[in-house]
């Protein structure tokens, strides 16, 4: 039945188009699923890899770096780096020099790089040459700030803005290419911001409201500090005084439990919570219960939300519904690198094979 059903999920896989999904199979040959196929990316035994949406970086046996897009493999480099990578973007580290890749096409960003962090659409990084803080976004560098002291990432980094402060403890956020101020503080008034897409938010200590950015615009939604706050893809998620979880999007405010929520998560699409052991999780302005339960573990990416089923196996909730994809314990599903692209294929796929079996 497992063979068939896989069968089933090969043929029905060419309905599908999705992104780079490496996986090092049993006889350690590096691979990915594409169009229904499984493309030989390495026939060697690989040291490591990354992944994002778009591509996935790694080193050959040799140590050599070499990049997939899910067309070509392309050399990079033989000699000894450190490299990261995000859903668009891989950058990487040979010595003090920072290079990328963005689009197929490879640059260097500086030759007296320190730290450096690369995002879904922008790249941070530290200039020793001018003591200061850089961002890479859309094709083009910005120089953040030139410190007069010890040269500091950026406060808090998300993955298309960030929030730094310059030599006069100025706060300011970068956003879509330009920079937005927010305030002045100093050392004792510790400020917290949580960034995400397009968006951020904060307890500001001189009026005491909680504050949110969004898209280009500063709005203070709540007249009280908040206890927790996440940002997620264009929202805000944030828990009151009284253990009230919140949402906020695009000017509009919403409870999501007014029931003290036990514990809560956001990643991308998606806010998770528990009550009472009861397992919730709302996406695209919807409220569902997933599980009776608290998972042991889950994960999210993107619009997909991936948990351990009361049997040790693997669930999927997306769009409403839940899909079982395994009931083995400890499967390794969950510990794909690229989980939520694969996640989301997986279950596309399992909705086609259970559609076929039926017929």
């Amino acid at each position: 039945m497992k063979f068939t059903s896989l069968i089933f999920i090969i043929l029905c896989s060419n309905l599908l188009s999705q992104g780079v999904i490496p996986v090092v199979d049993f006889n350690n040959f590096f691979l990915s699923f594409q169009d229904g196929y499984f493309r030989s990316i390495e026939v060697q035994p690989i040291l490591d890899f990354k992944s994002g949406d778009e591509l996935v970086a790694y080193r050959d046996t040799r140590g050599n770096l070499r990049l997939f897009d899910g067309i070509k493999r392309k050399d990079v480099t033989n000699l000894n780096v450190e490299y990261q990578v995000s859903d668009h973007l891989m950058g990487y580290k040979i010595g003090p020099t920072l290079n990328m890749w963005d689009s197929d096409r490879l640059s260097t960003l500086t030759y007296f790089a320190r730290e450096y962090l690369v995002k879904d659409s922008i790249i941070v990084f530290e200039d020793t040459r001018f003591n200061s803080s850089n961002v890479f976004w859309k094709d083009s560098s910005y120089m953040l700030t030139t410190l007069m002291g010890e040269l500091e990432m950026p406060v808090s980094i998300g993955e298309n803005a960030l929030v730094f402060k310059d030599n006069g403890n100025m706060y300011k956020v970068f956003w879509n290419g330009d920079i937005y101020d927010i305030d002045v503080w100093n050392n004792q008034q510790y400020v917290s911001f949580d960034v995400g897409t397009d968006i951020l938010c904060f307890n500001d200590p001189t009026t005491q409201t909680f504050a949110v950015f969004d898209k280009g615009q500063f709005y203070d939604i709540e007249q009280l500090p908040m206890v927790r706050y996440e940002s997620g893809r264009g929202f805000v998620v944030y828990e009151d005084n009284s253990g009230n979880l919140w949402h906020y999007k695009e000017g509009e405010v919403s409870q999501l439990s007014n029931f003290g929520a036990d514990s809560w998560d956001v990643k991308d699409d998606i806010v998770v919570w528990t009550e009472s052991s009861y397992f919730f999780a709302y996406c695209d302005g919807v409220k569902s219960e997933v599980t009776n339960f608290k998972p042991l573990d889950y994960k999210i990416k993107n619009n997909v939300l991936a948990y351990r089923n009361i049997l040790g196996g693997v669930n999927a909730f997306v769009n409403g519904e839940t899909f079982k994809l395994t009931n083995m314990p400890d499967s390794a599903c969950a510990r794909i690198n690229s989980f939520g692209i694969c996640l989301s294929i997986v279950i596309s796929l399992y909705r086609c094979s259970i559609q076929e079996l039926s017929e």
